[in-house]
């Protein structure tokens, strides 16, 4: 744990009990950590014992460390530390459980946050491991359930997707796949972003001819499909080519993802050479071509080492308190991508333990290769390596290289960390100013951290929603988007007042509850909060619609008793021209904003994500309505026995139309279940 100078001193006046600064890596002998223990852990400050340690003070986080300090485990595992209304405050590793903690068990000496942290401290739990590999992987689990708030957090946690080429199958399908490898087949990746498998996928199948549809859409091929026609695809569905044949271009295909792209373009062009020799001009065409996919894939991978057949790269760039984490992906000496992180991690910490965390959450639930290159070295390295090298079967090696290519390749991701934080910085400071200049022009004498926009949509009353919107210093906060199904029955069709009013009935209740359930530690929260940290109450709610609406909001407010949120709607101008809309703020008469005004732009770019979201919803939603049969309103009927019943009957009209005796004769259904369906059927007839 990082120490710095004190976050408090202790008054002169007082004593404190001497505690030696325990840790994993230091040689202290159990013998003087027994000496150590075996010390009246009672209160820390011995000059007044009458008056106890307020809870939320350095010197109770204290007492309630030592307390605990006795029933901590000697060997490796996980320890806890939770605030007073059961929040995880921190999670924590060690080689020894309570040599680790004994190094908390004092009041001066530790960082600011590490201080705070102490400080929240109401209670601690242990779990103990076999050994120090297996706290490592379960600390990193720990950490992506609870987020506790003093941890370092890996935000973008979504998986990687891959290309598998399927084995279970007599014509092998070439195809993209995301989530648990259940299908047999090769899977190669991890590719960076979605963006790079399509794009690779669209070039493998000029090159080598693959299928990329469905099982169920080539057993019912009777005539080639238009991929075969655009030569993507040899056709072996229809028999355009034998299964030998196709299975020859299966090969290849596999030994180009696995790395012998020289081989196959070697080959090729052999091949290509024979035809033309031959006068086979229209064969020597179609080698060519394929050839030229295949250097298409190439020539979009960027960089790609020569000595580096499997890595993945991390670099870390810190500026402004800001960490960013590239990651660059190698495999068969190719290039498939980087993906930039920007974890939440406290200012105070370094690259490199920043970069320790963040690697434990990244390969939590990600295969390793053979090769981790890091850019900073990291305390648990060698931990790092046992526990992926346990997990894959195989020797995992995570180093820092000096010199060589492998030098060159963190060099390079590192370079394109530090470009992609300085774009990201720019953008946050030109929202920044975005936000001040809709504060000022809004007369707002406040600094805007949090927008939210509202929007309804439907379509005459039909599959209404509300959406909400997010934006902040960063931009649009999608993961904080949200959309509202209008449930009452009491709404007119049609009546956007009275969805407007639900939308954000239950939206502020809801926050109304949050903020009364945390109400006991709520200043103590607000104080020790991540600087990054976004915060749940608005600062501005933004409505789009008119006088009509921004009154309709401004009496849920008040029905709930919200105060401190500004209130603003905007209506669409003459002809629904964009540039002459009028808003509406309370204390002020309705207004419009200059036509060039940097605020207006910033407000319509608003509107329209709104707009942009709340009608994607509908539509998905009406879409989803389209295609719903009437056997998914019957209680019991999942997709196993609906898709039975289709396949017995064809249609849901014919099932509605069958005897029960024939609904009995189904596989899968019994008769009750047959009863329940045919009195579905007839009771609404």
């Amino acid at each position: 744990m990082p120490a710095s100078e004190a976050d408090a001193a202790v008054p002169s006046e007082e004593k404190s009990v001497d505690a030696p600064n325990f840790s994993d890596e230091e040689a202290e002998s159990d013998d003087d950590l027994e000496q150590y223990l075996g010390q009246d852990l009672g209160p820390v400050l011995v000059a007044d014992e009458a008056t106890p340690p307020e809870p939320g003070s350095i010197q109770h986080g204290v007492e309630v460390i030592r307390a605990n300090l006795k029933h901590a485990p000697l060997g490796p595992g996980v320890y806890r530390m939770i605030a007073t209304d059961g929040e995880v405050l921190y999670v924590g590793k060690a080689r020894s459980i309570r040599r680790r903690i004994a190094s908390y068990a004092r009041e001066a000496g530790h960082s600011n946050r590490i201080a705070r942290m102490i400080a929240l401290t109401a209670s601690m739990v242990f779990v103990s491991t076999e050994t120090e590999t297996e706290a490592l992987l379960l600390e990193a689990n720990y950490i992506k359930q609870m987020k506790p708030r003093f941890n370092v957090l890996l935000r973008d946690d979504k998986s990687f997707p891959y290309i598998v080429l399927t084995g279970d199958h007599v014509s092998p399908q070439l195809t993209k796949h995301r989530g648990a490898r259940n299908r047999k087949g090769d899977y190669f990746g991890p590719f960076a972003s979605v963006q790079a498998v399509n794009r690779t996928l669209n070039a493998l199948q000029r090159a080598f001819l693959l299928r990329s549809c469905t099982d169920s859409f080539y057993e019912n091929r009777t005539r080639p499909c238009l991929l075969w026609q655009i030569k993507r695809c040899s056709g072996p569905c229809t028999g355009e080519i034998n299964h030998e044949d196709y299975a020859a271009l299966v090969g290849e295909a596999r030994d180009f993802l696995s790395g012998k792209s020289r081989t196959v373009r070697e080959h090729l062009a052999q091949d290509m050479n024979a035809a033309a020799e031959a006068l086979e001009f229209e064969t020597a065409a179609r080698l060519r071509d394929r050839i030229a996919a295949l250097s298409t894939i190439q020539g979009t991978q960027g960089i790609n080492p020569r000595t580096v057949e499997e890595a993945d790269v991390f670099a870390i760039i810190e500026e402004a308190g800001q960490f960013a984490i590239e990651v660059f992906f190698f495999r068969t000496y190719q290039n498939w991508g980087n993906r930039t992180y920007y974890p939440r991690a406290d200012r105070s910490l370094t690259p490199g333990e920043v970069l320790d965390a963040f690697l434990a959450q990244f390969y939590a639930d990600k295969p390793a290769p053979r090769l981790v290159l890091l850019s900073h070295d990291i305390e648990n390295r060698d931990v790092l390596a046992e526990a992926l090298s346990a997990r894959a079967g195989r020797k995992v090696e995570v180093a820092i290289p000096q010199r060589g290519e492998r030098r060159e390749l963190v060099e390079h991701a590192t370079q394109n960390a530090r470009e992609t934080l300085g774009r990201k910085l720019a953008d946050t400071a030109a929202q920044e100013k975005l936000l001040a200049a809709l504060a000022e022009a809004f007369g707002f004498n406040r600094t805007l951290q949090r927008i939210e926009v509202y929007d309804n949509s439907h379509i005459m009353g039909t599959n209404a929603i509300g959406a909400m919107i997010v934006a902040g210093r960063a931009g649009f906060m999608k993961a904080h988007y949200r959309t509202f199904n209008i449930k009452s029955t009491d709404i007119t069709p049609g009546d956007d007042y009275g969805m407007m009013r639900e939308v954000l009935m239950r939206r502020f209740a809801r926050l109304k509850k949050e903020e009364t359930a945390s109400e006991t530690g709520e200043t103590e929260k607000a104080d020790t909060r991540p600087s990054d940290a976004f915060p749940s109450r608005p600062d501005l709610i933004l409505i789009d619609g008119g006088k009509g609406q921004f009154e309709e909001a401004r009496k849920v407010l008040t029905e709930l008793g919200i105060e401190g949120v500004e209130l603003a709607s905007i209506a669409k101008g003459p002809d629904r021209n964009a540039g002459r809309e009028t808003f509406f703020v309370e204390g002020r008469e309705p207004f419009k904003l200059p036509p060039r005004d940097p605020a207006l732009y910033f407000v319509q770019r608003l509107r329209d994500e709104a707009h942009r979201f709340a009608i994607g919803t509908h539509r998905a939603r009406r879409k989803k309505d389209f295609v719903r049969s009437p056997l998914d309103e019957i209680a019991g009927i999942g997709p196993a026995r609906k898709r039975a019943l289709l396949q017995a009957f064809g249609t849901a009209k014919a099932v509605a139309r069958a005897a029960l005796s024939d609904l009995e004769k189904v596989p899968g259904v019994n008769a009750a279940t047959a009863k329940l369906i045919y009195d579905f059927f007839h009771d609404k007839a």
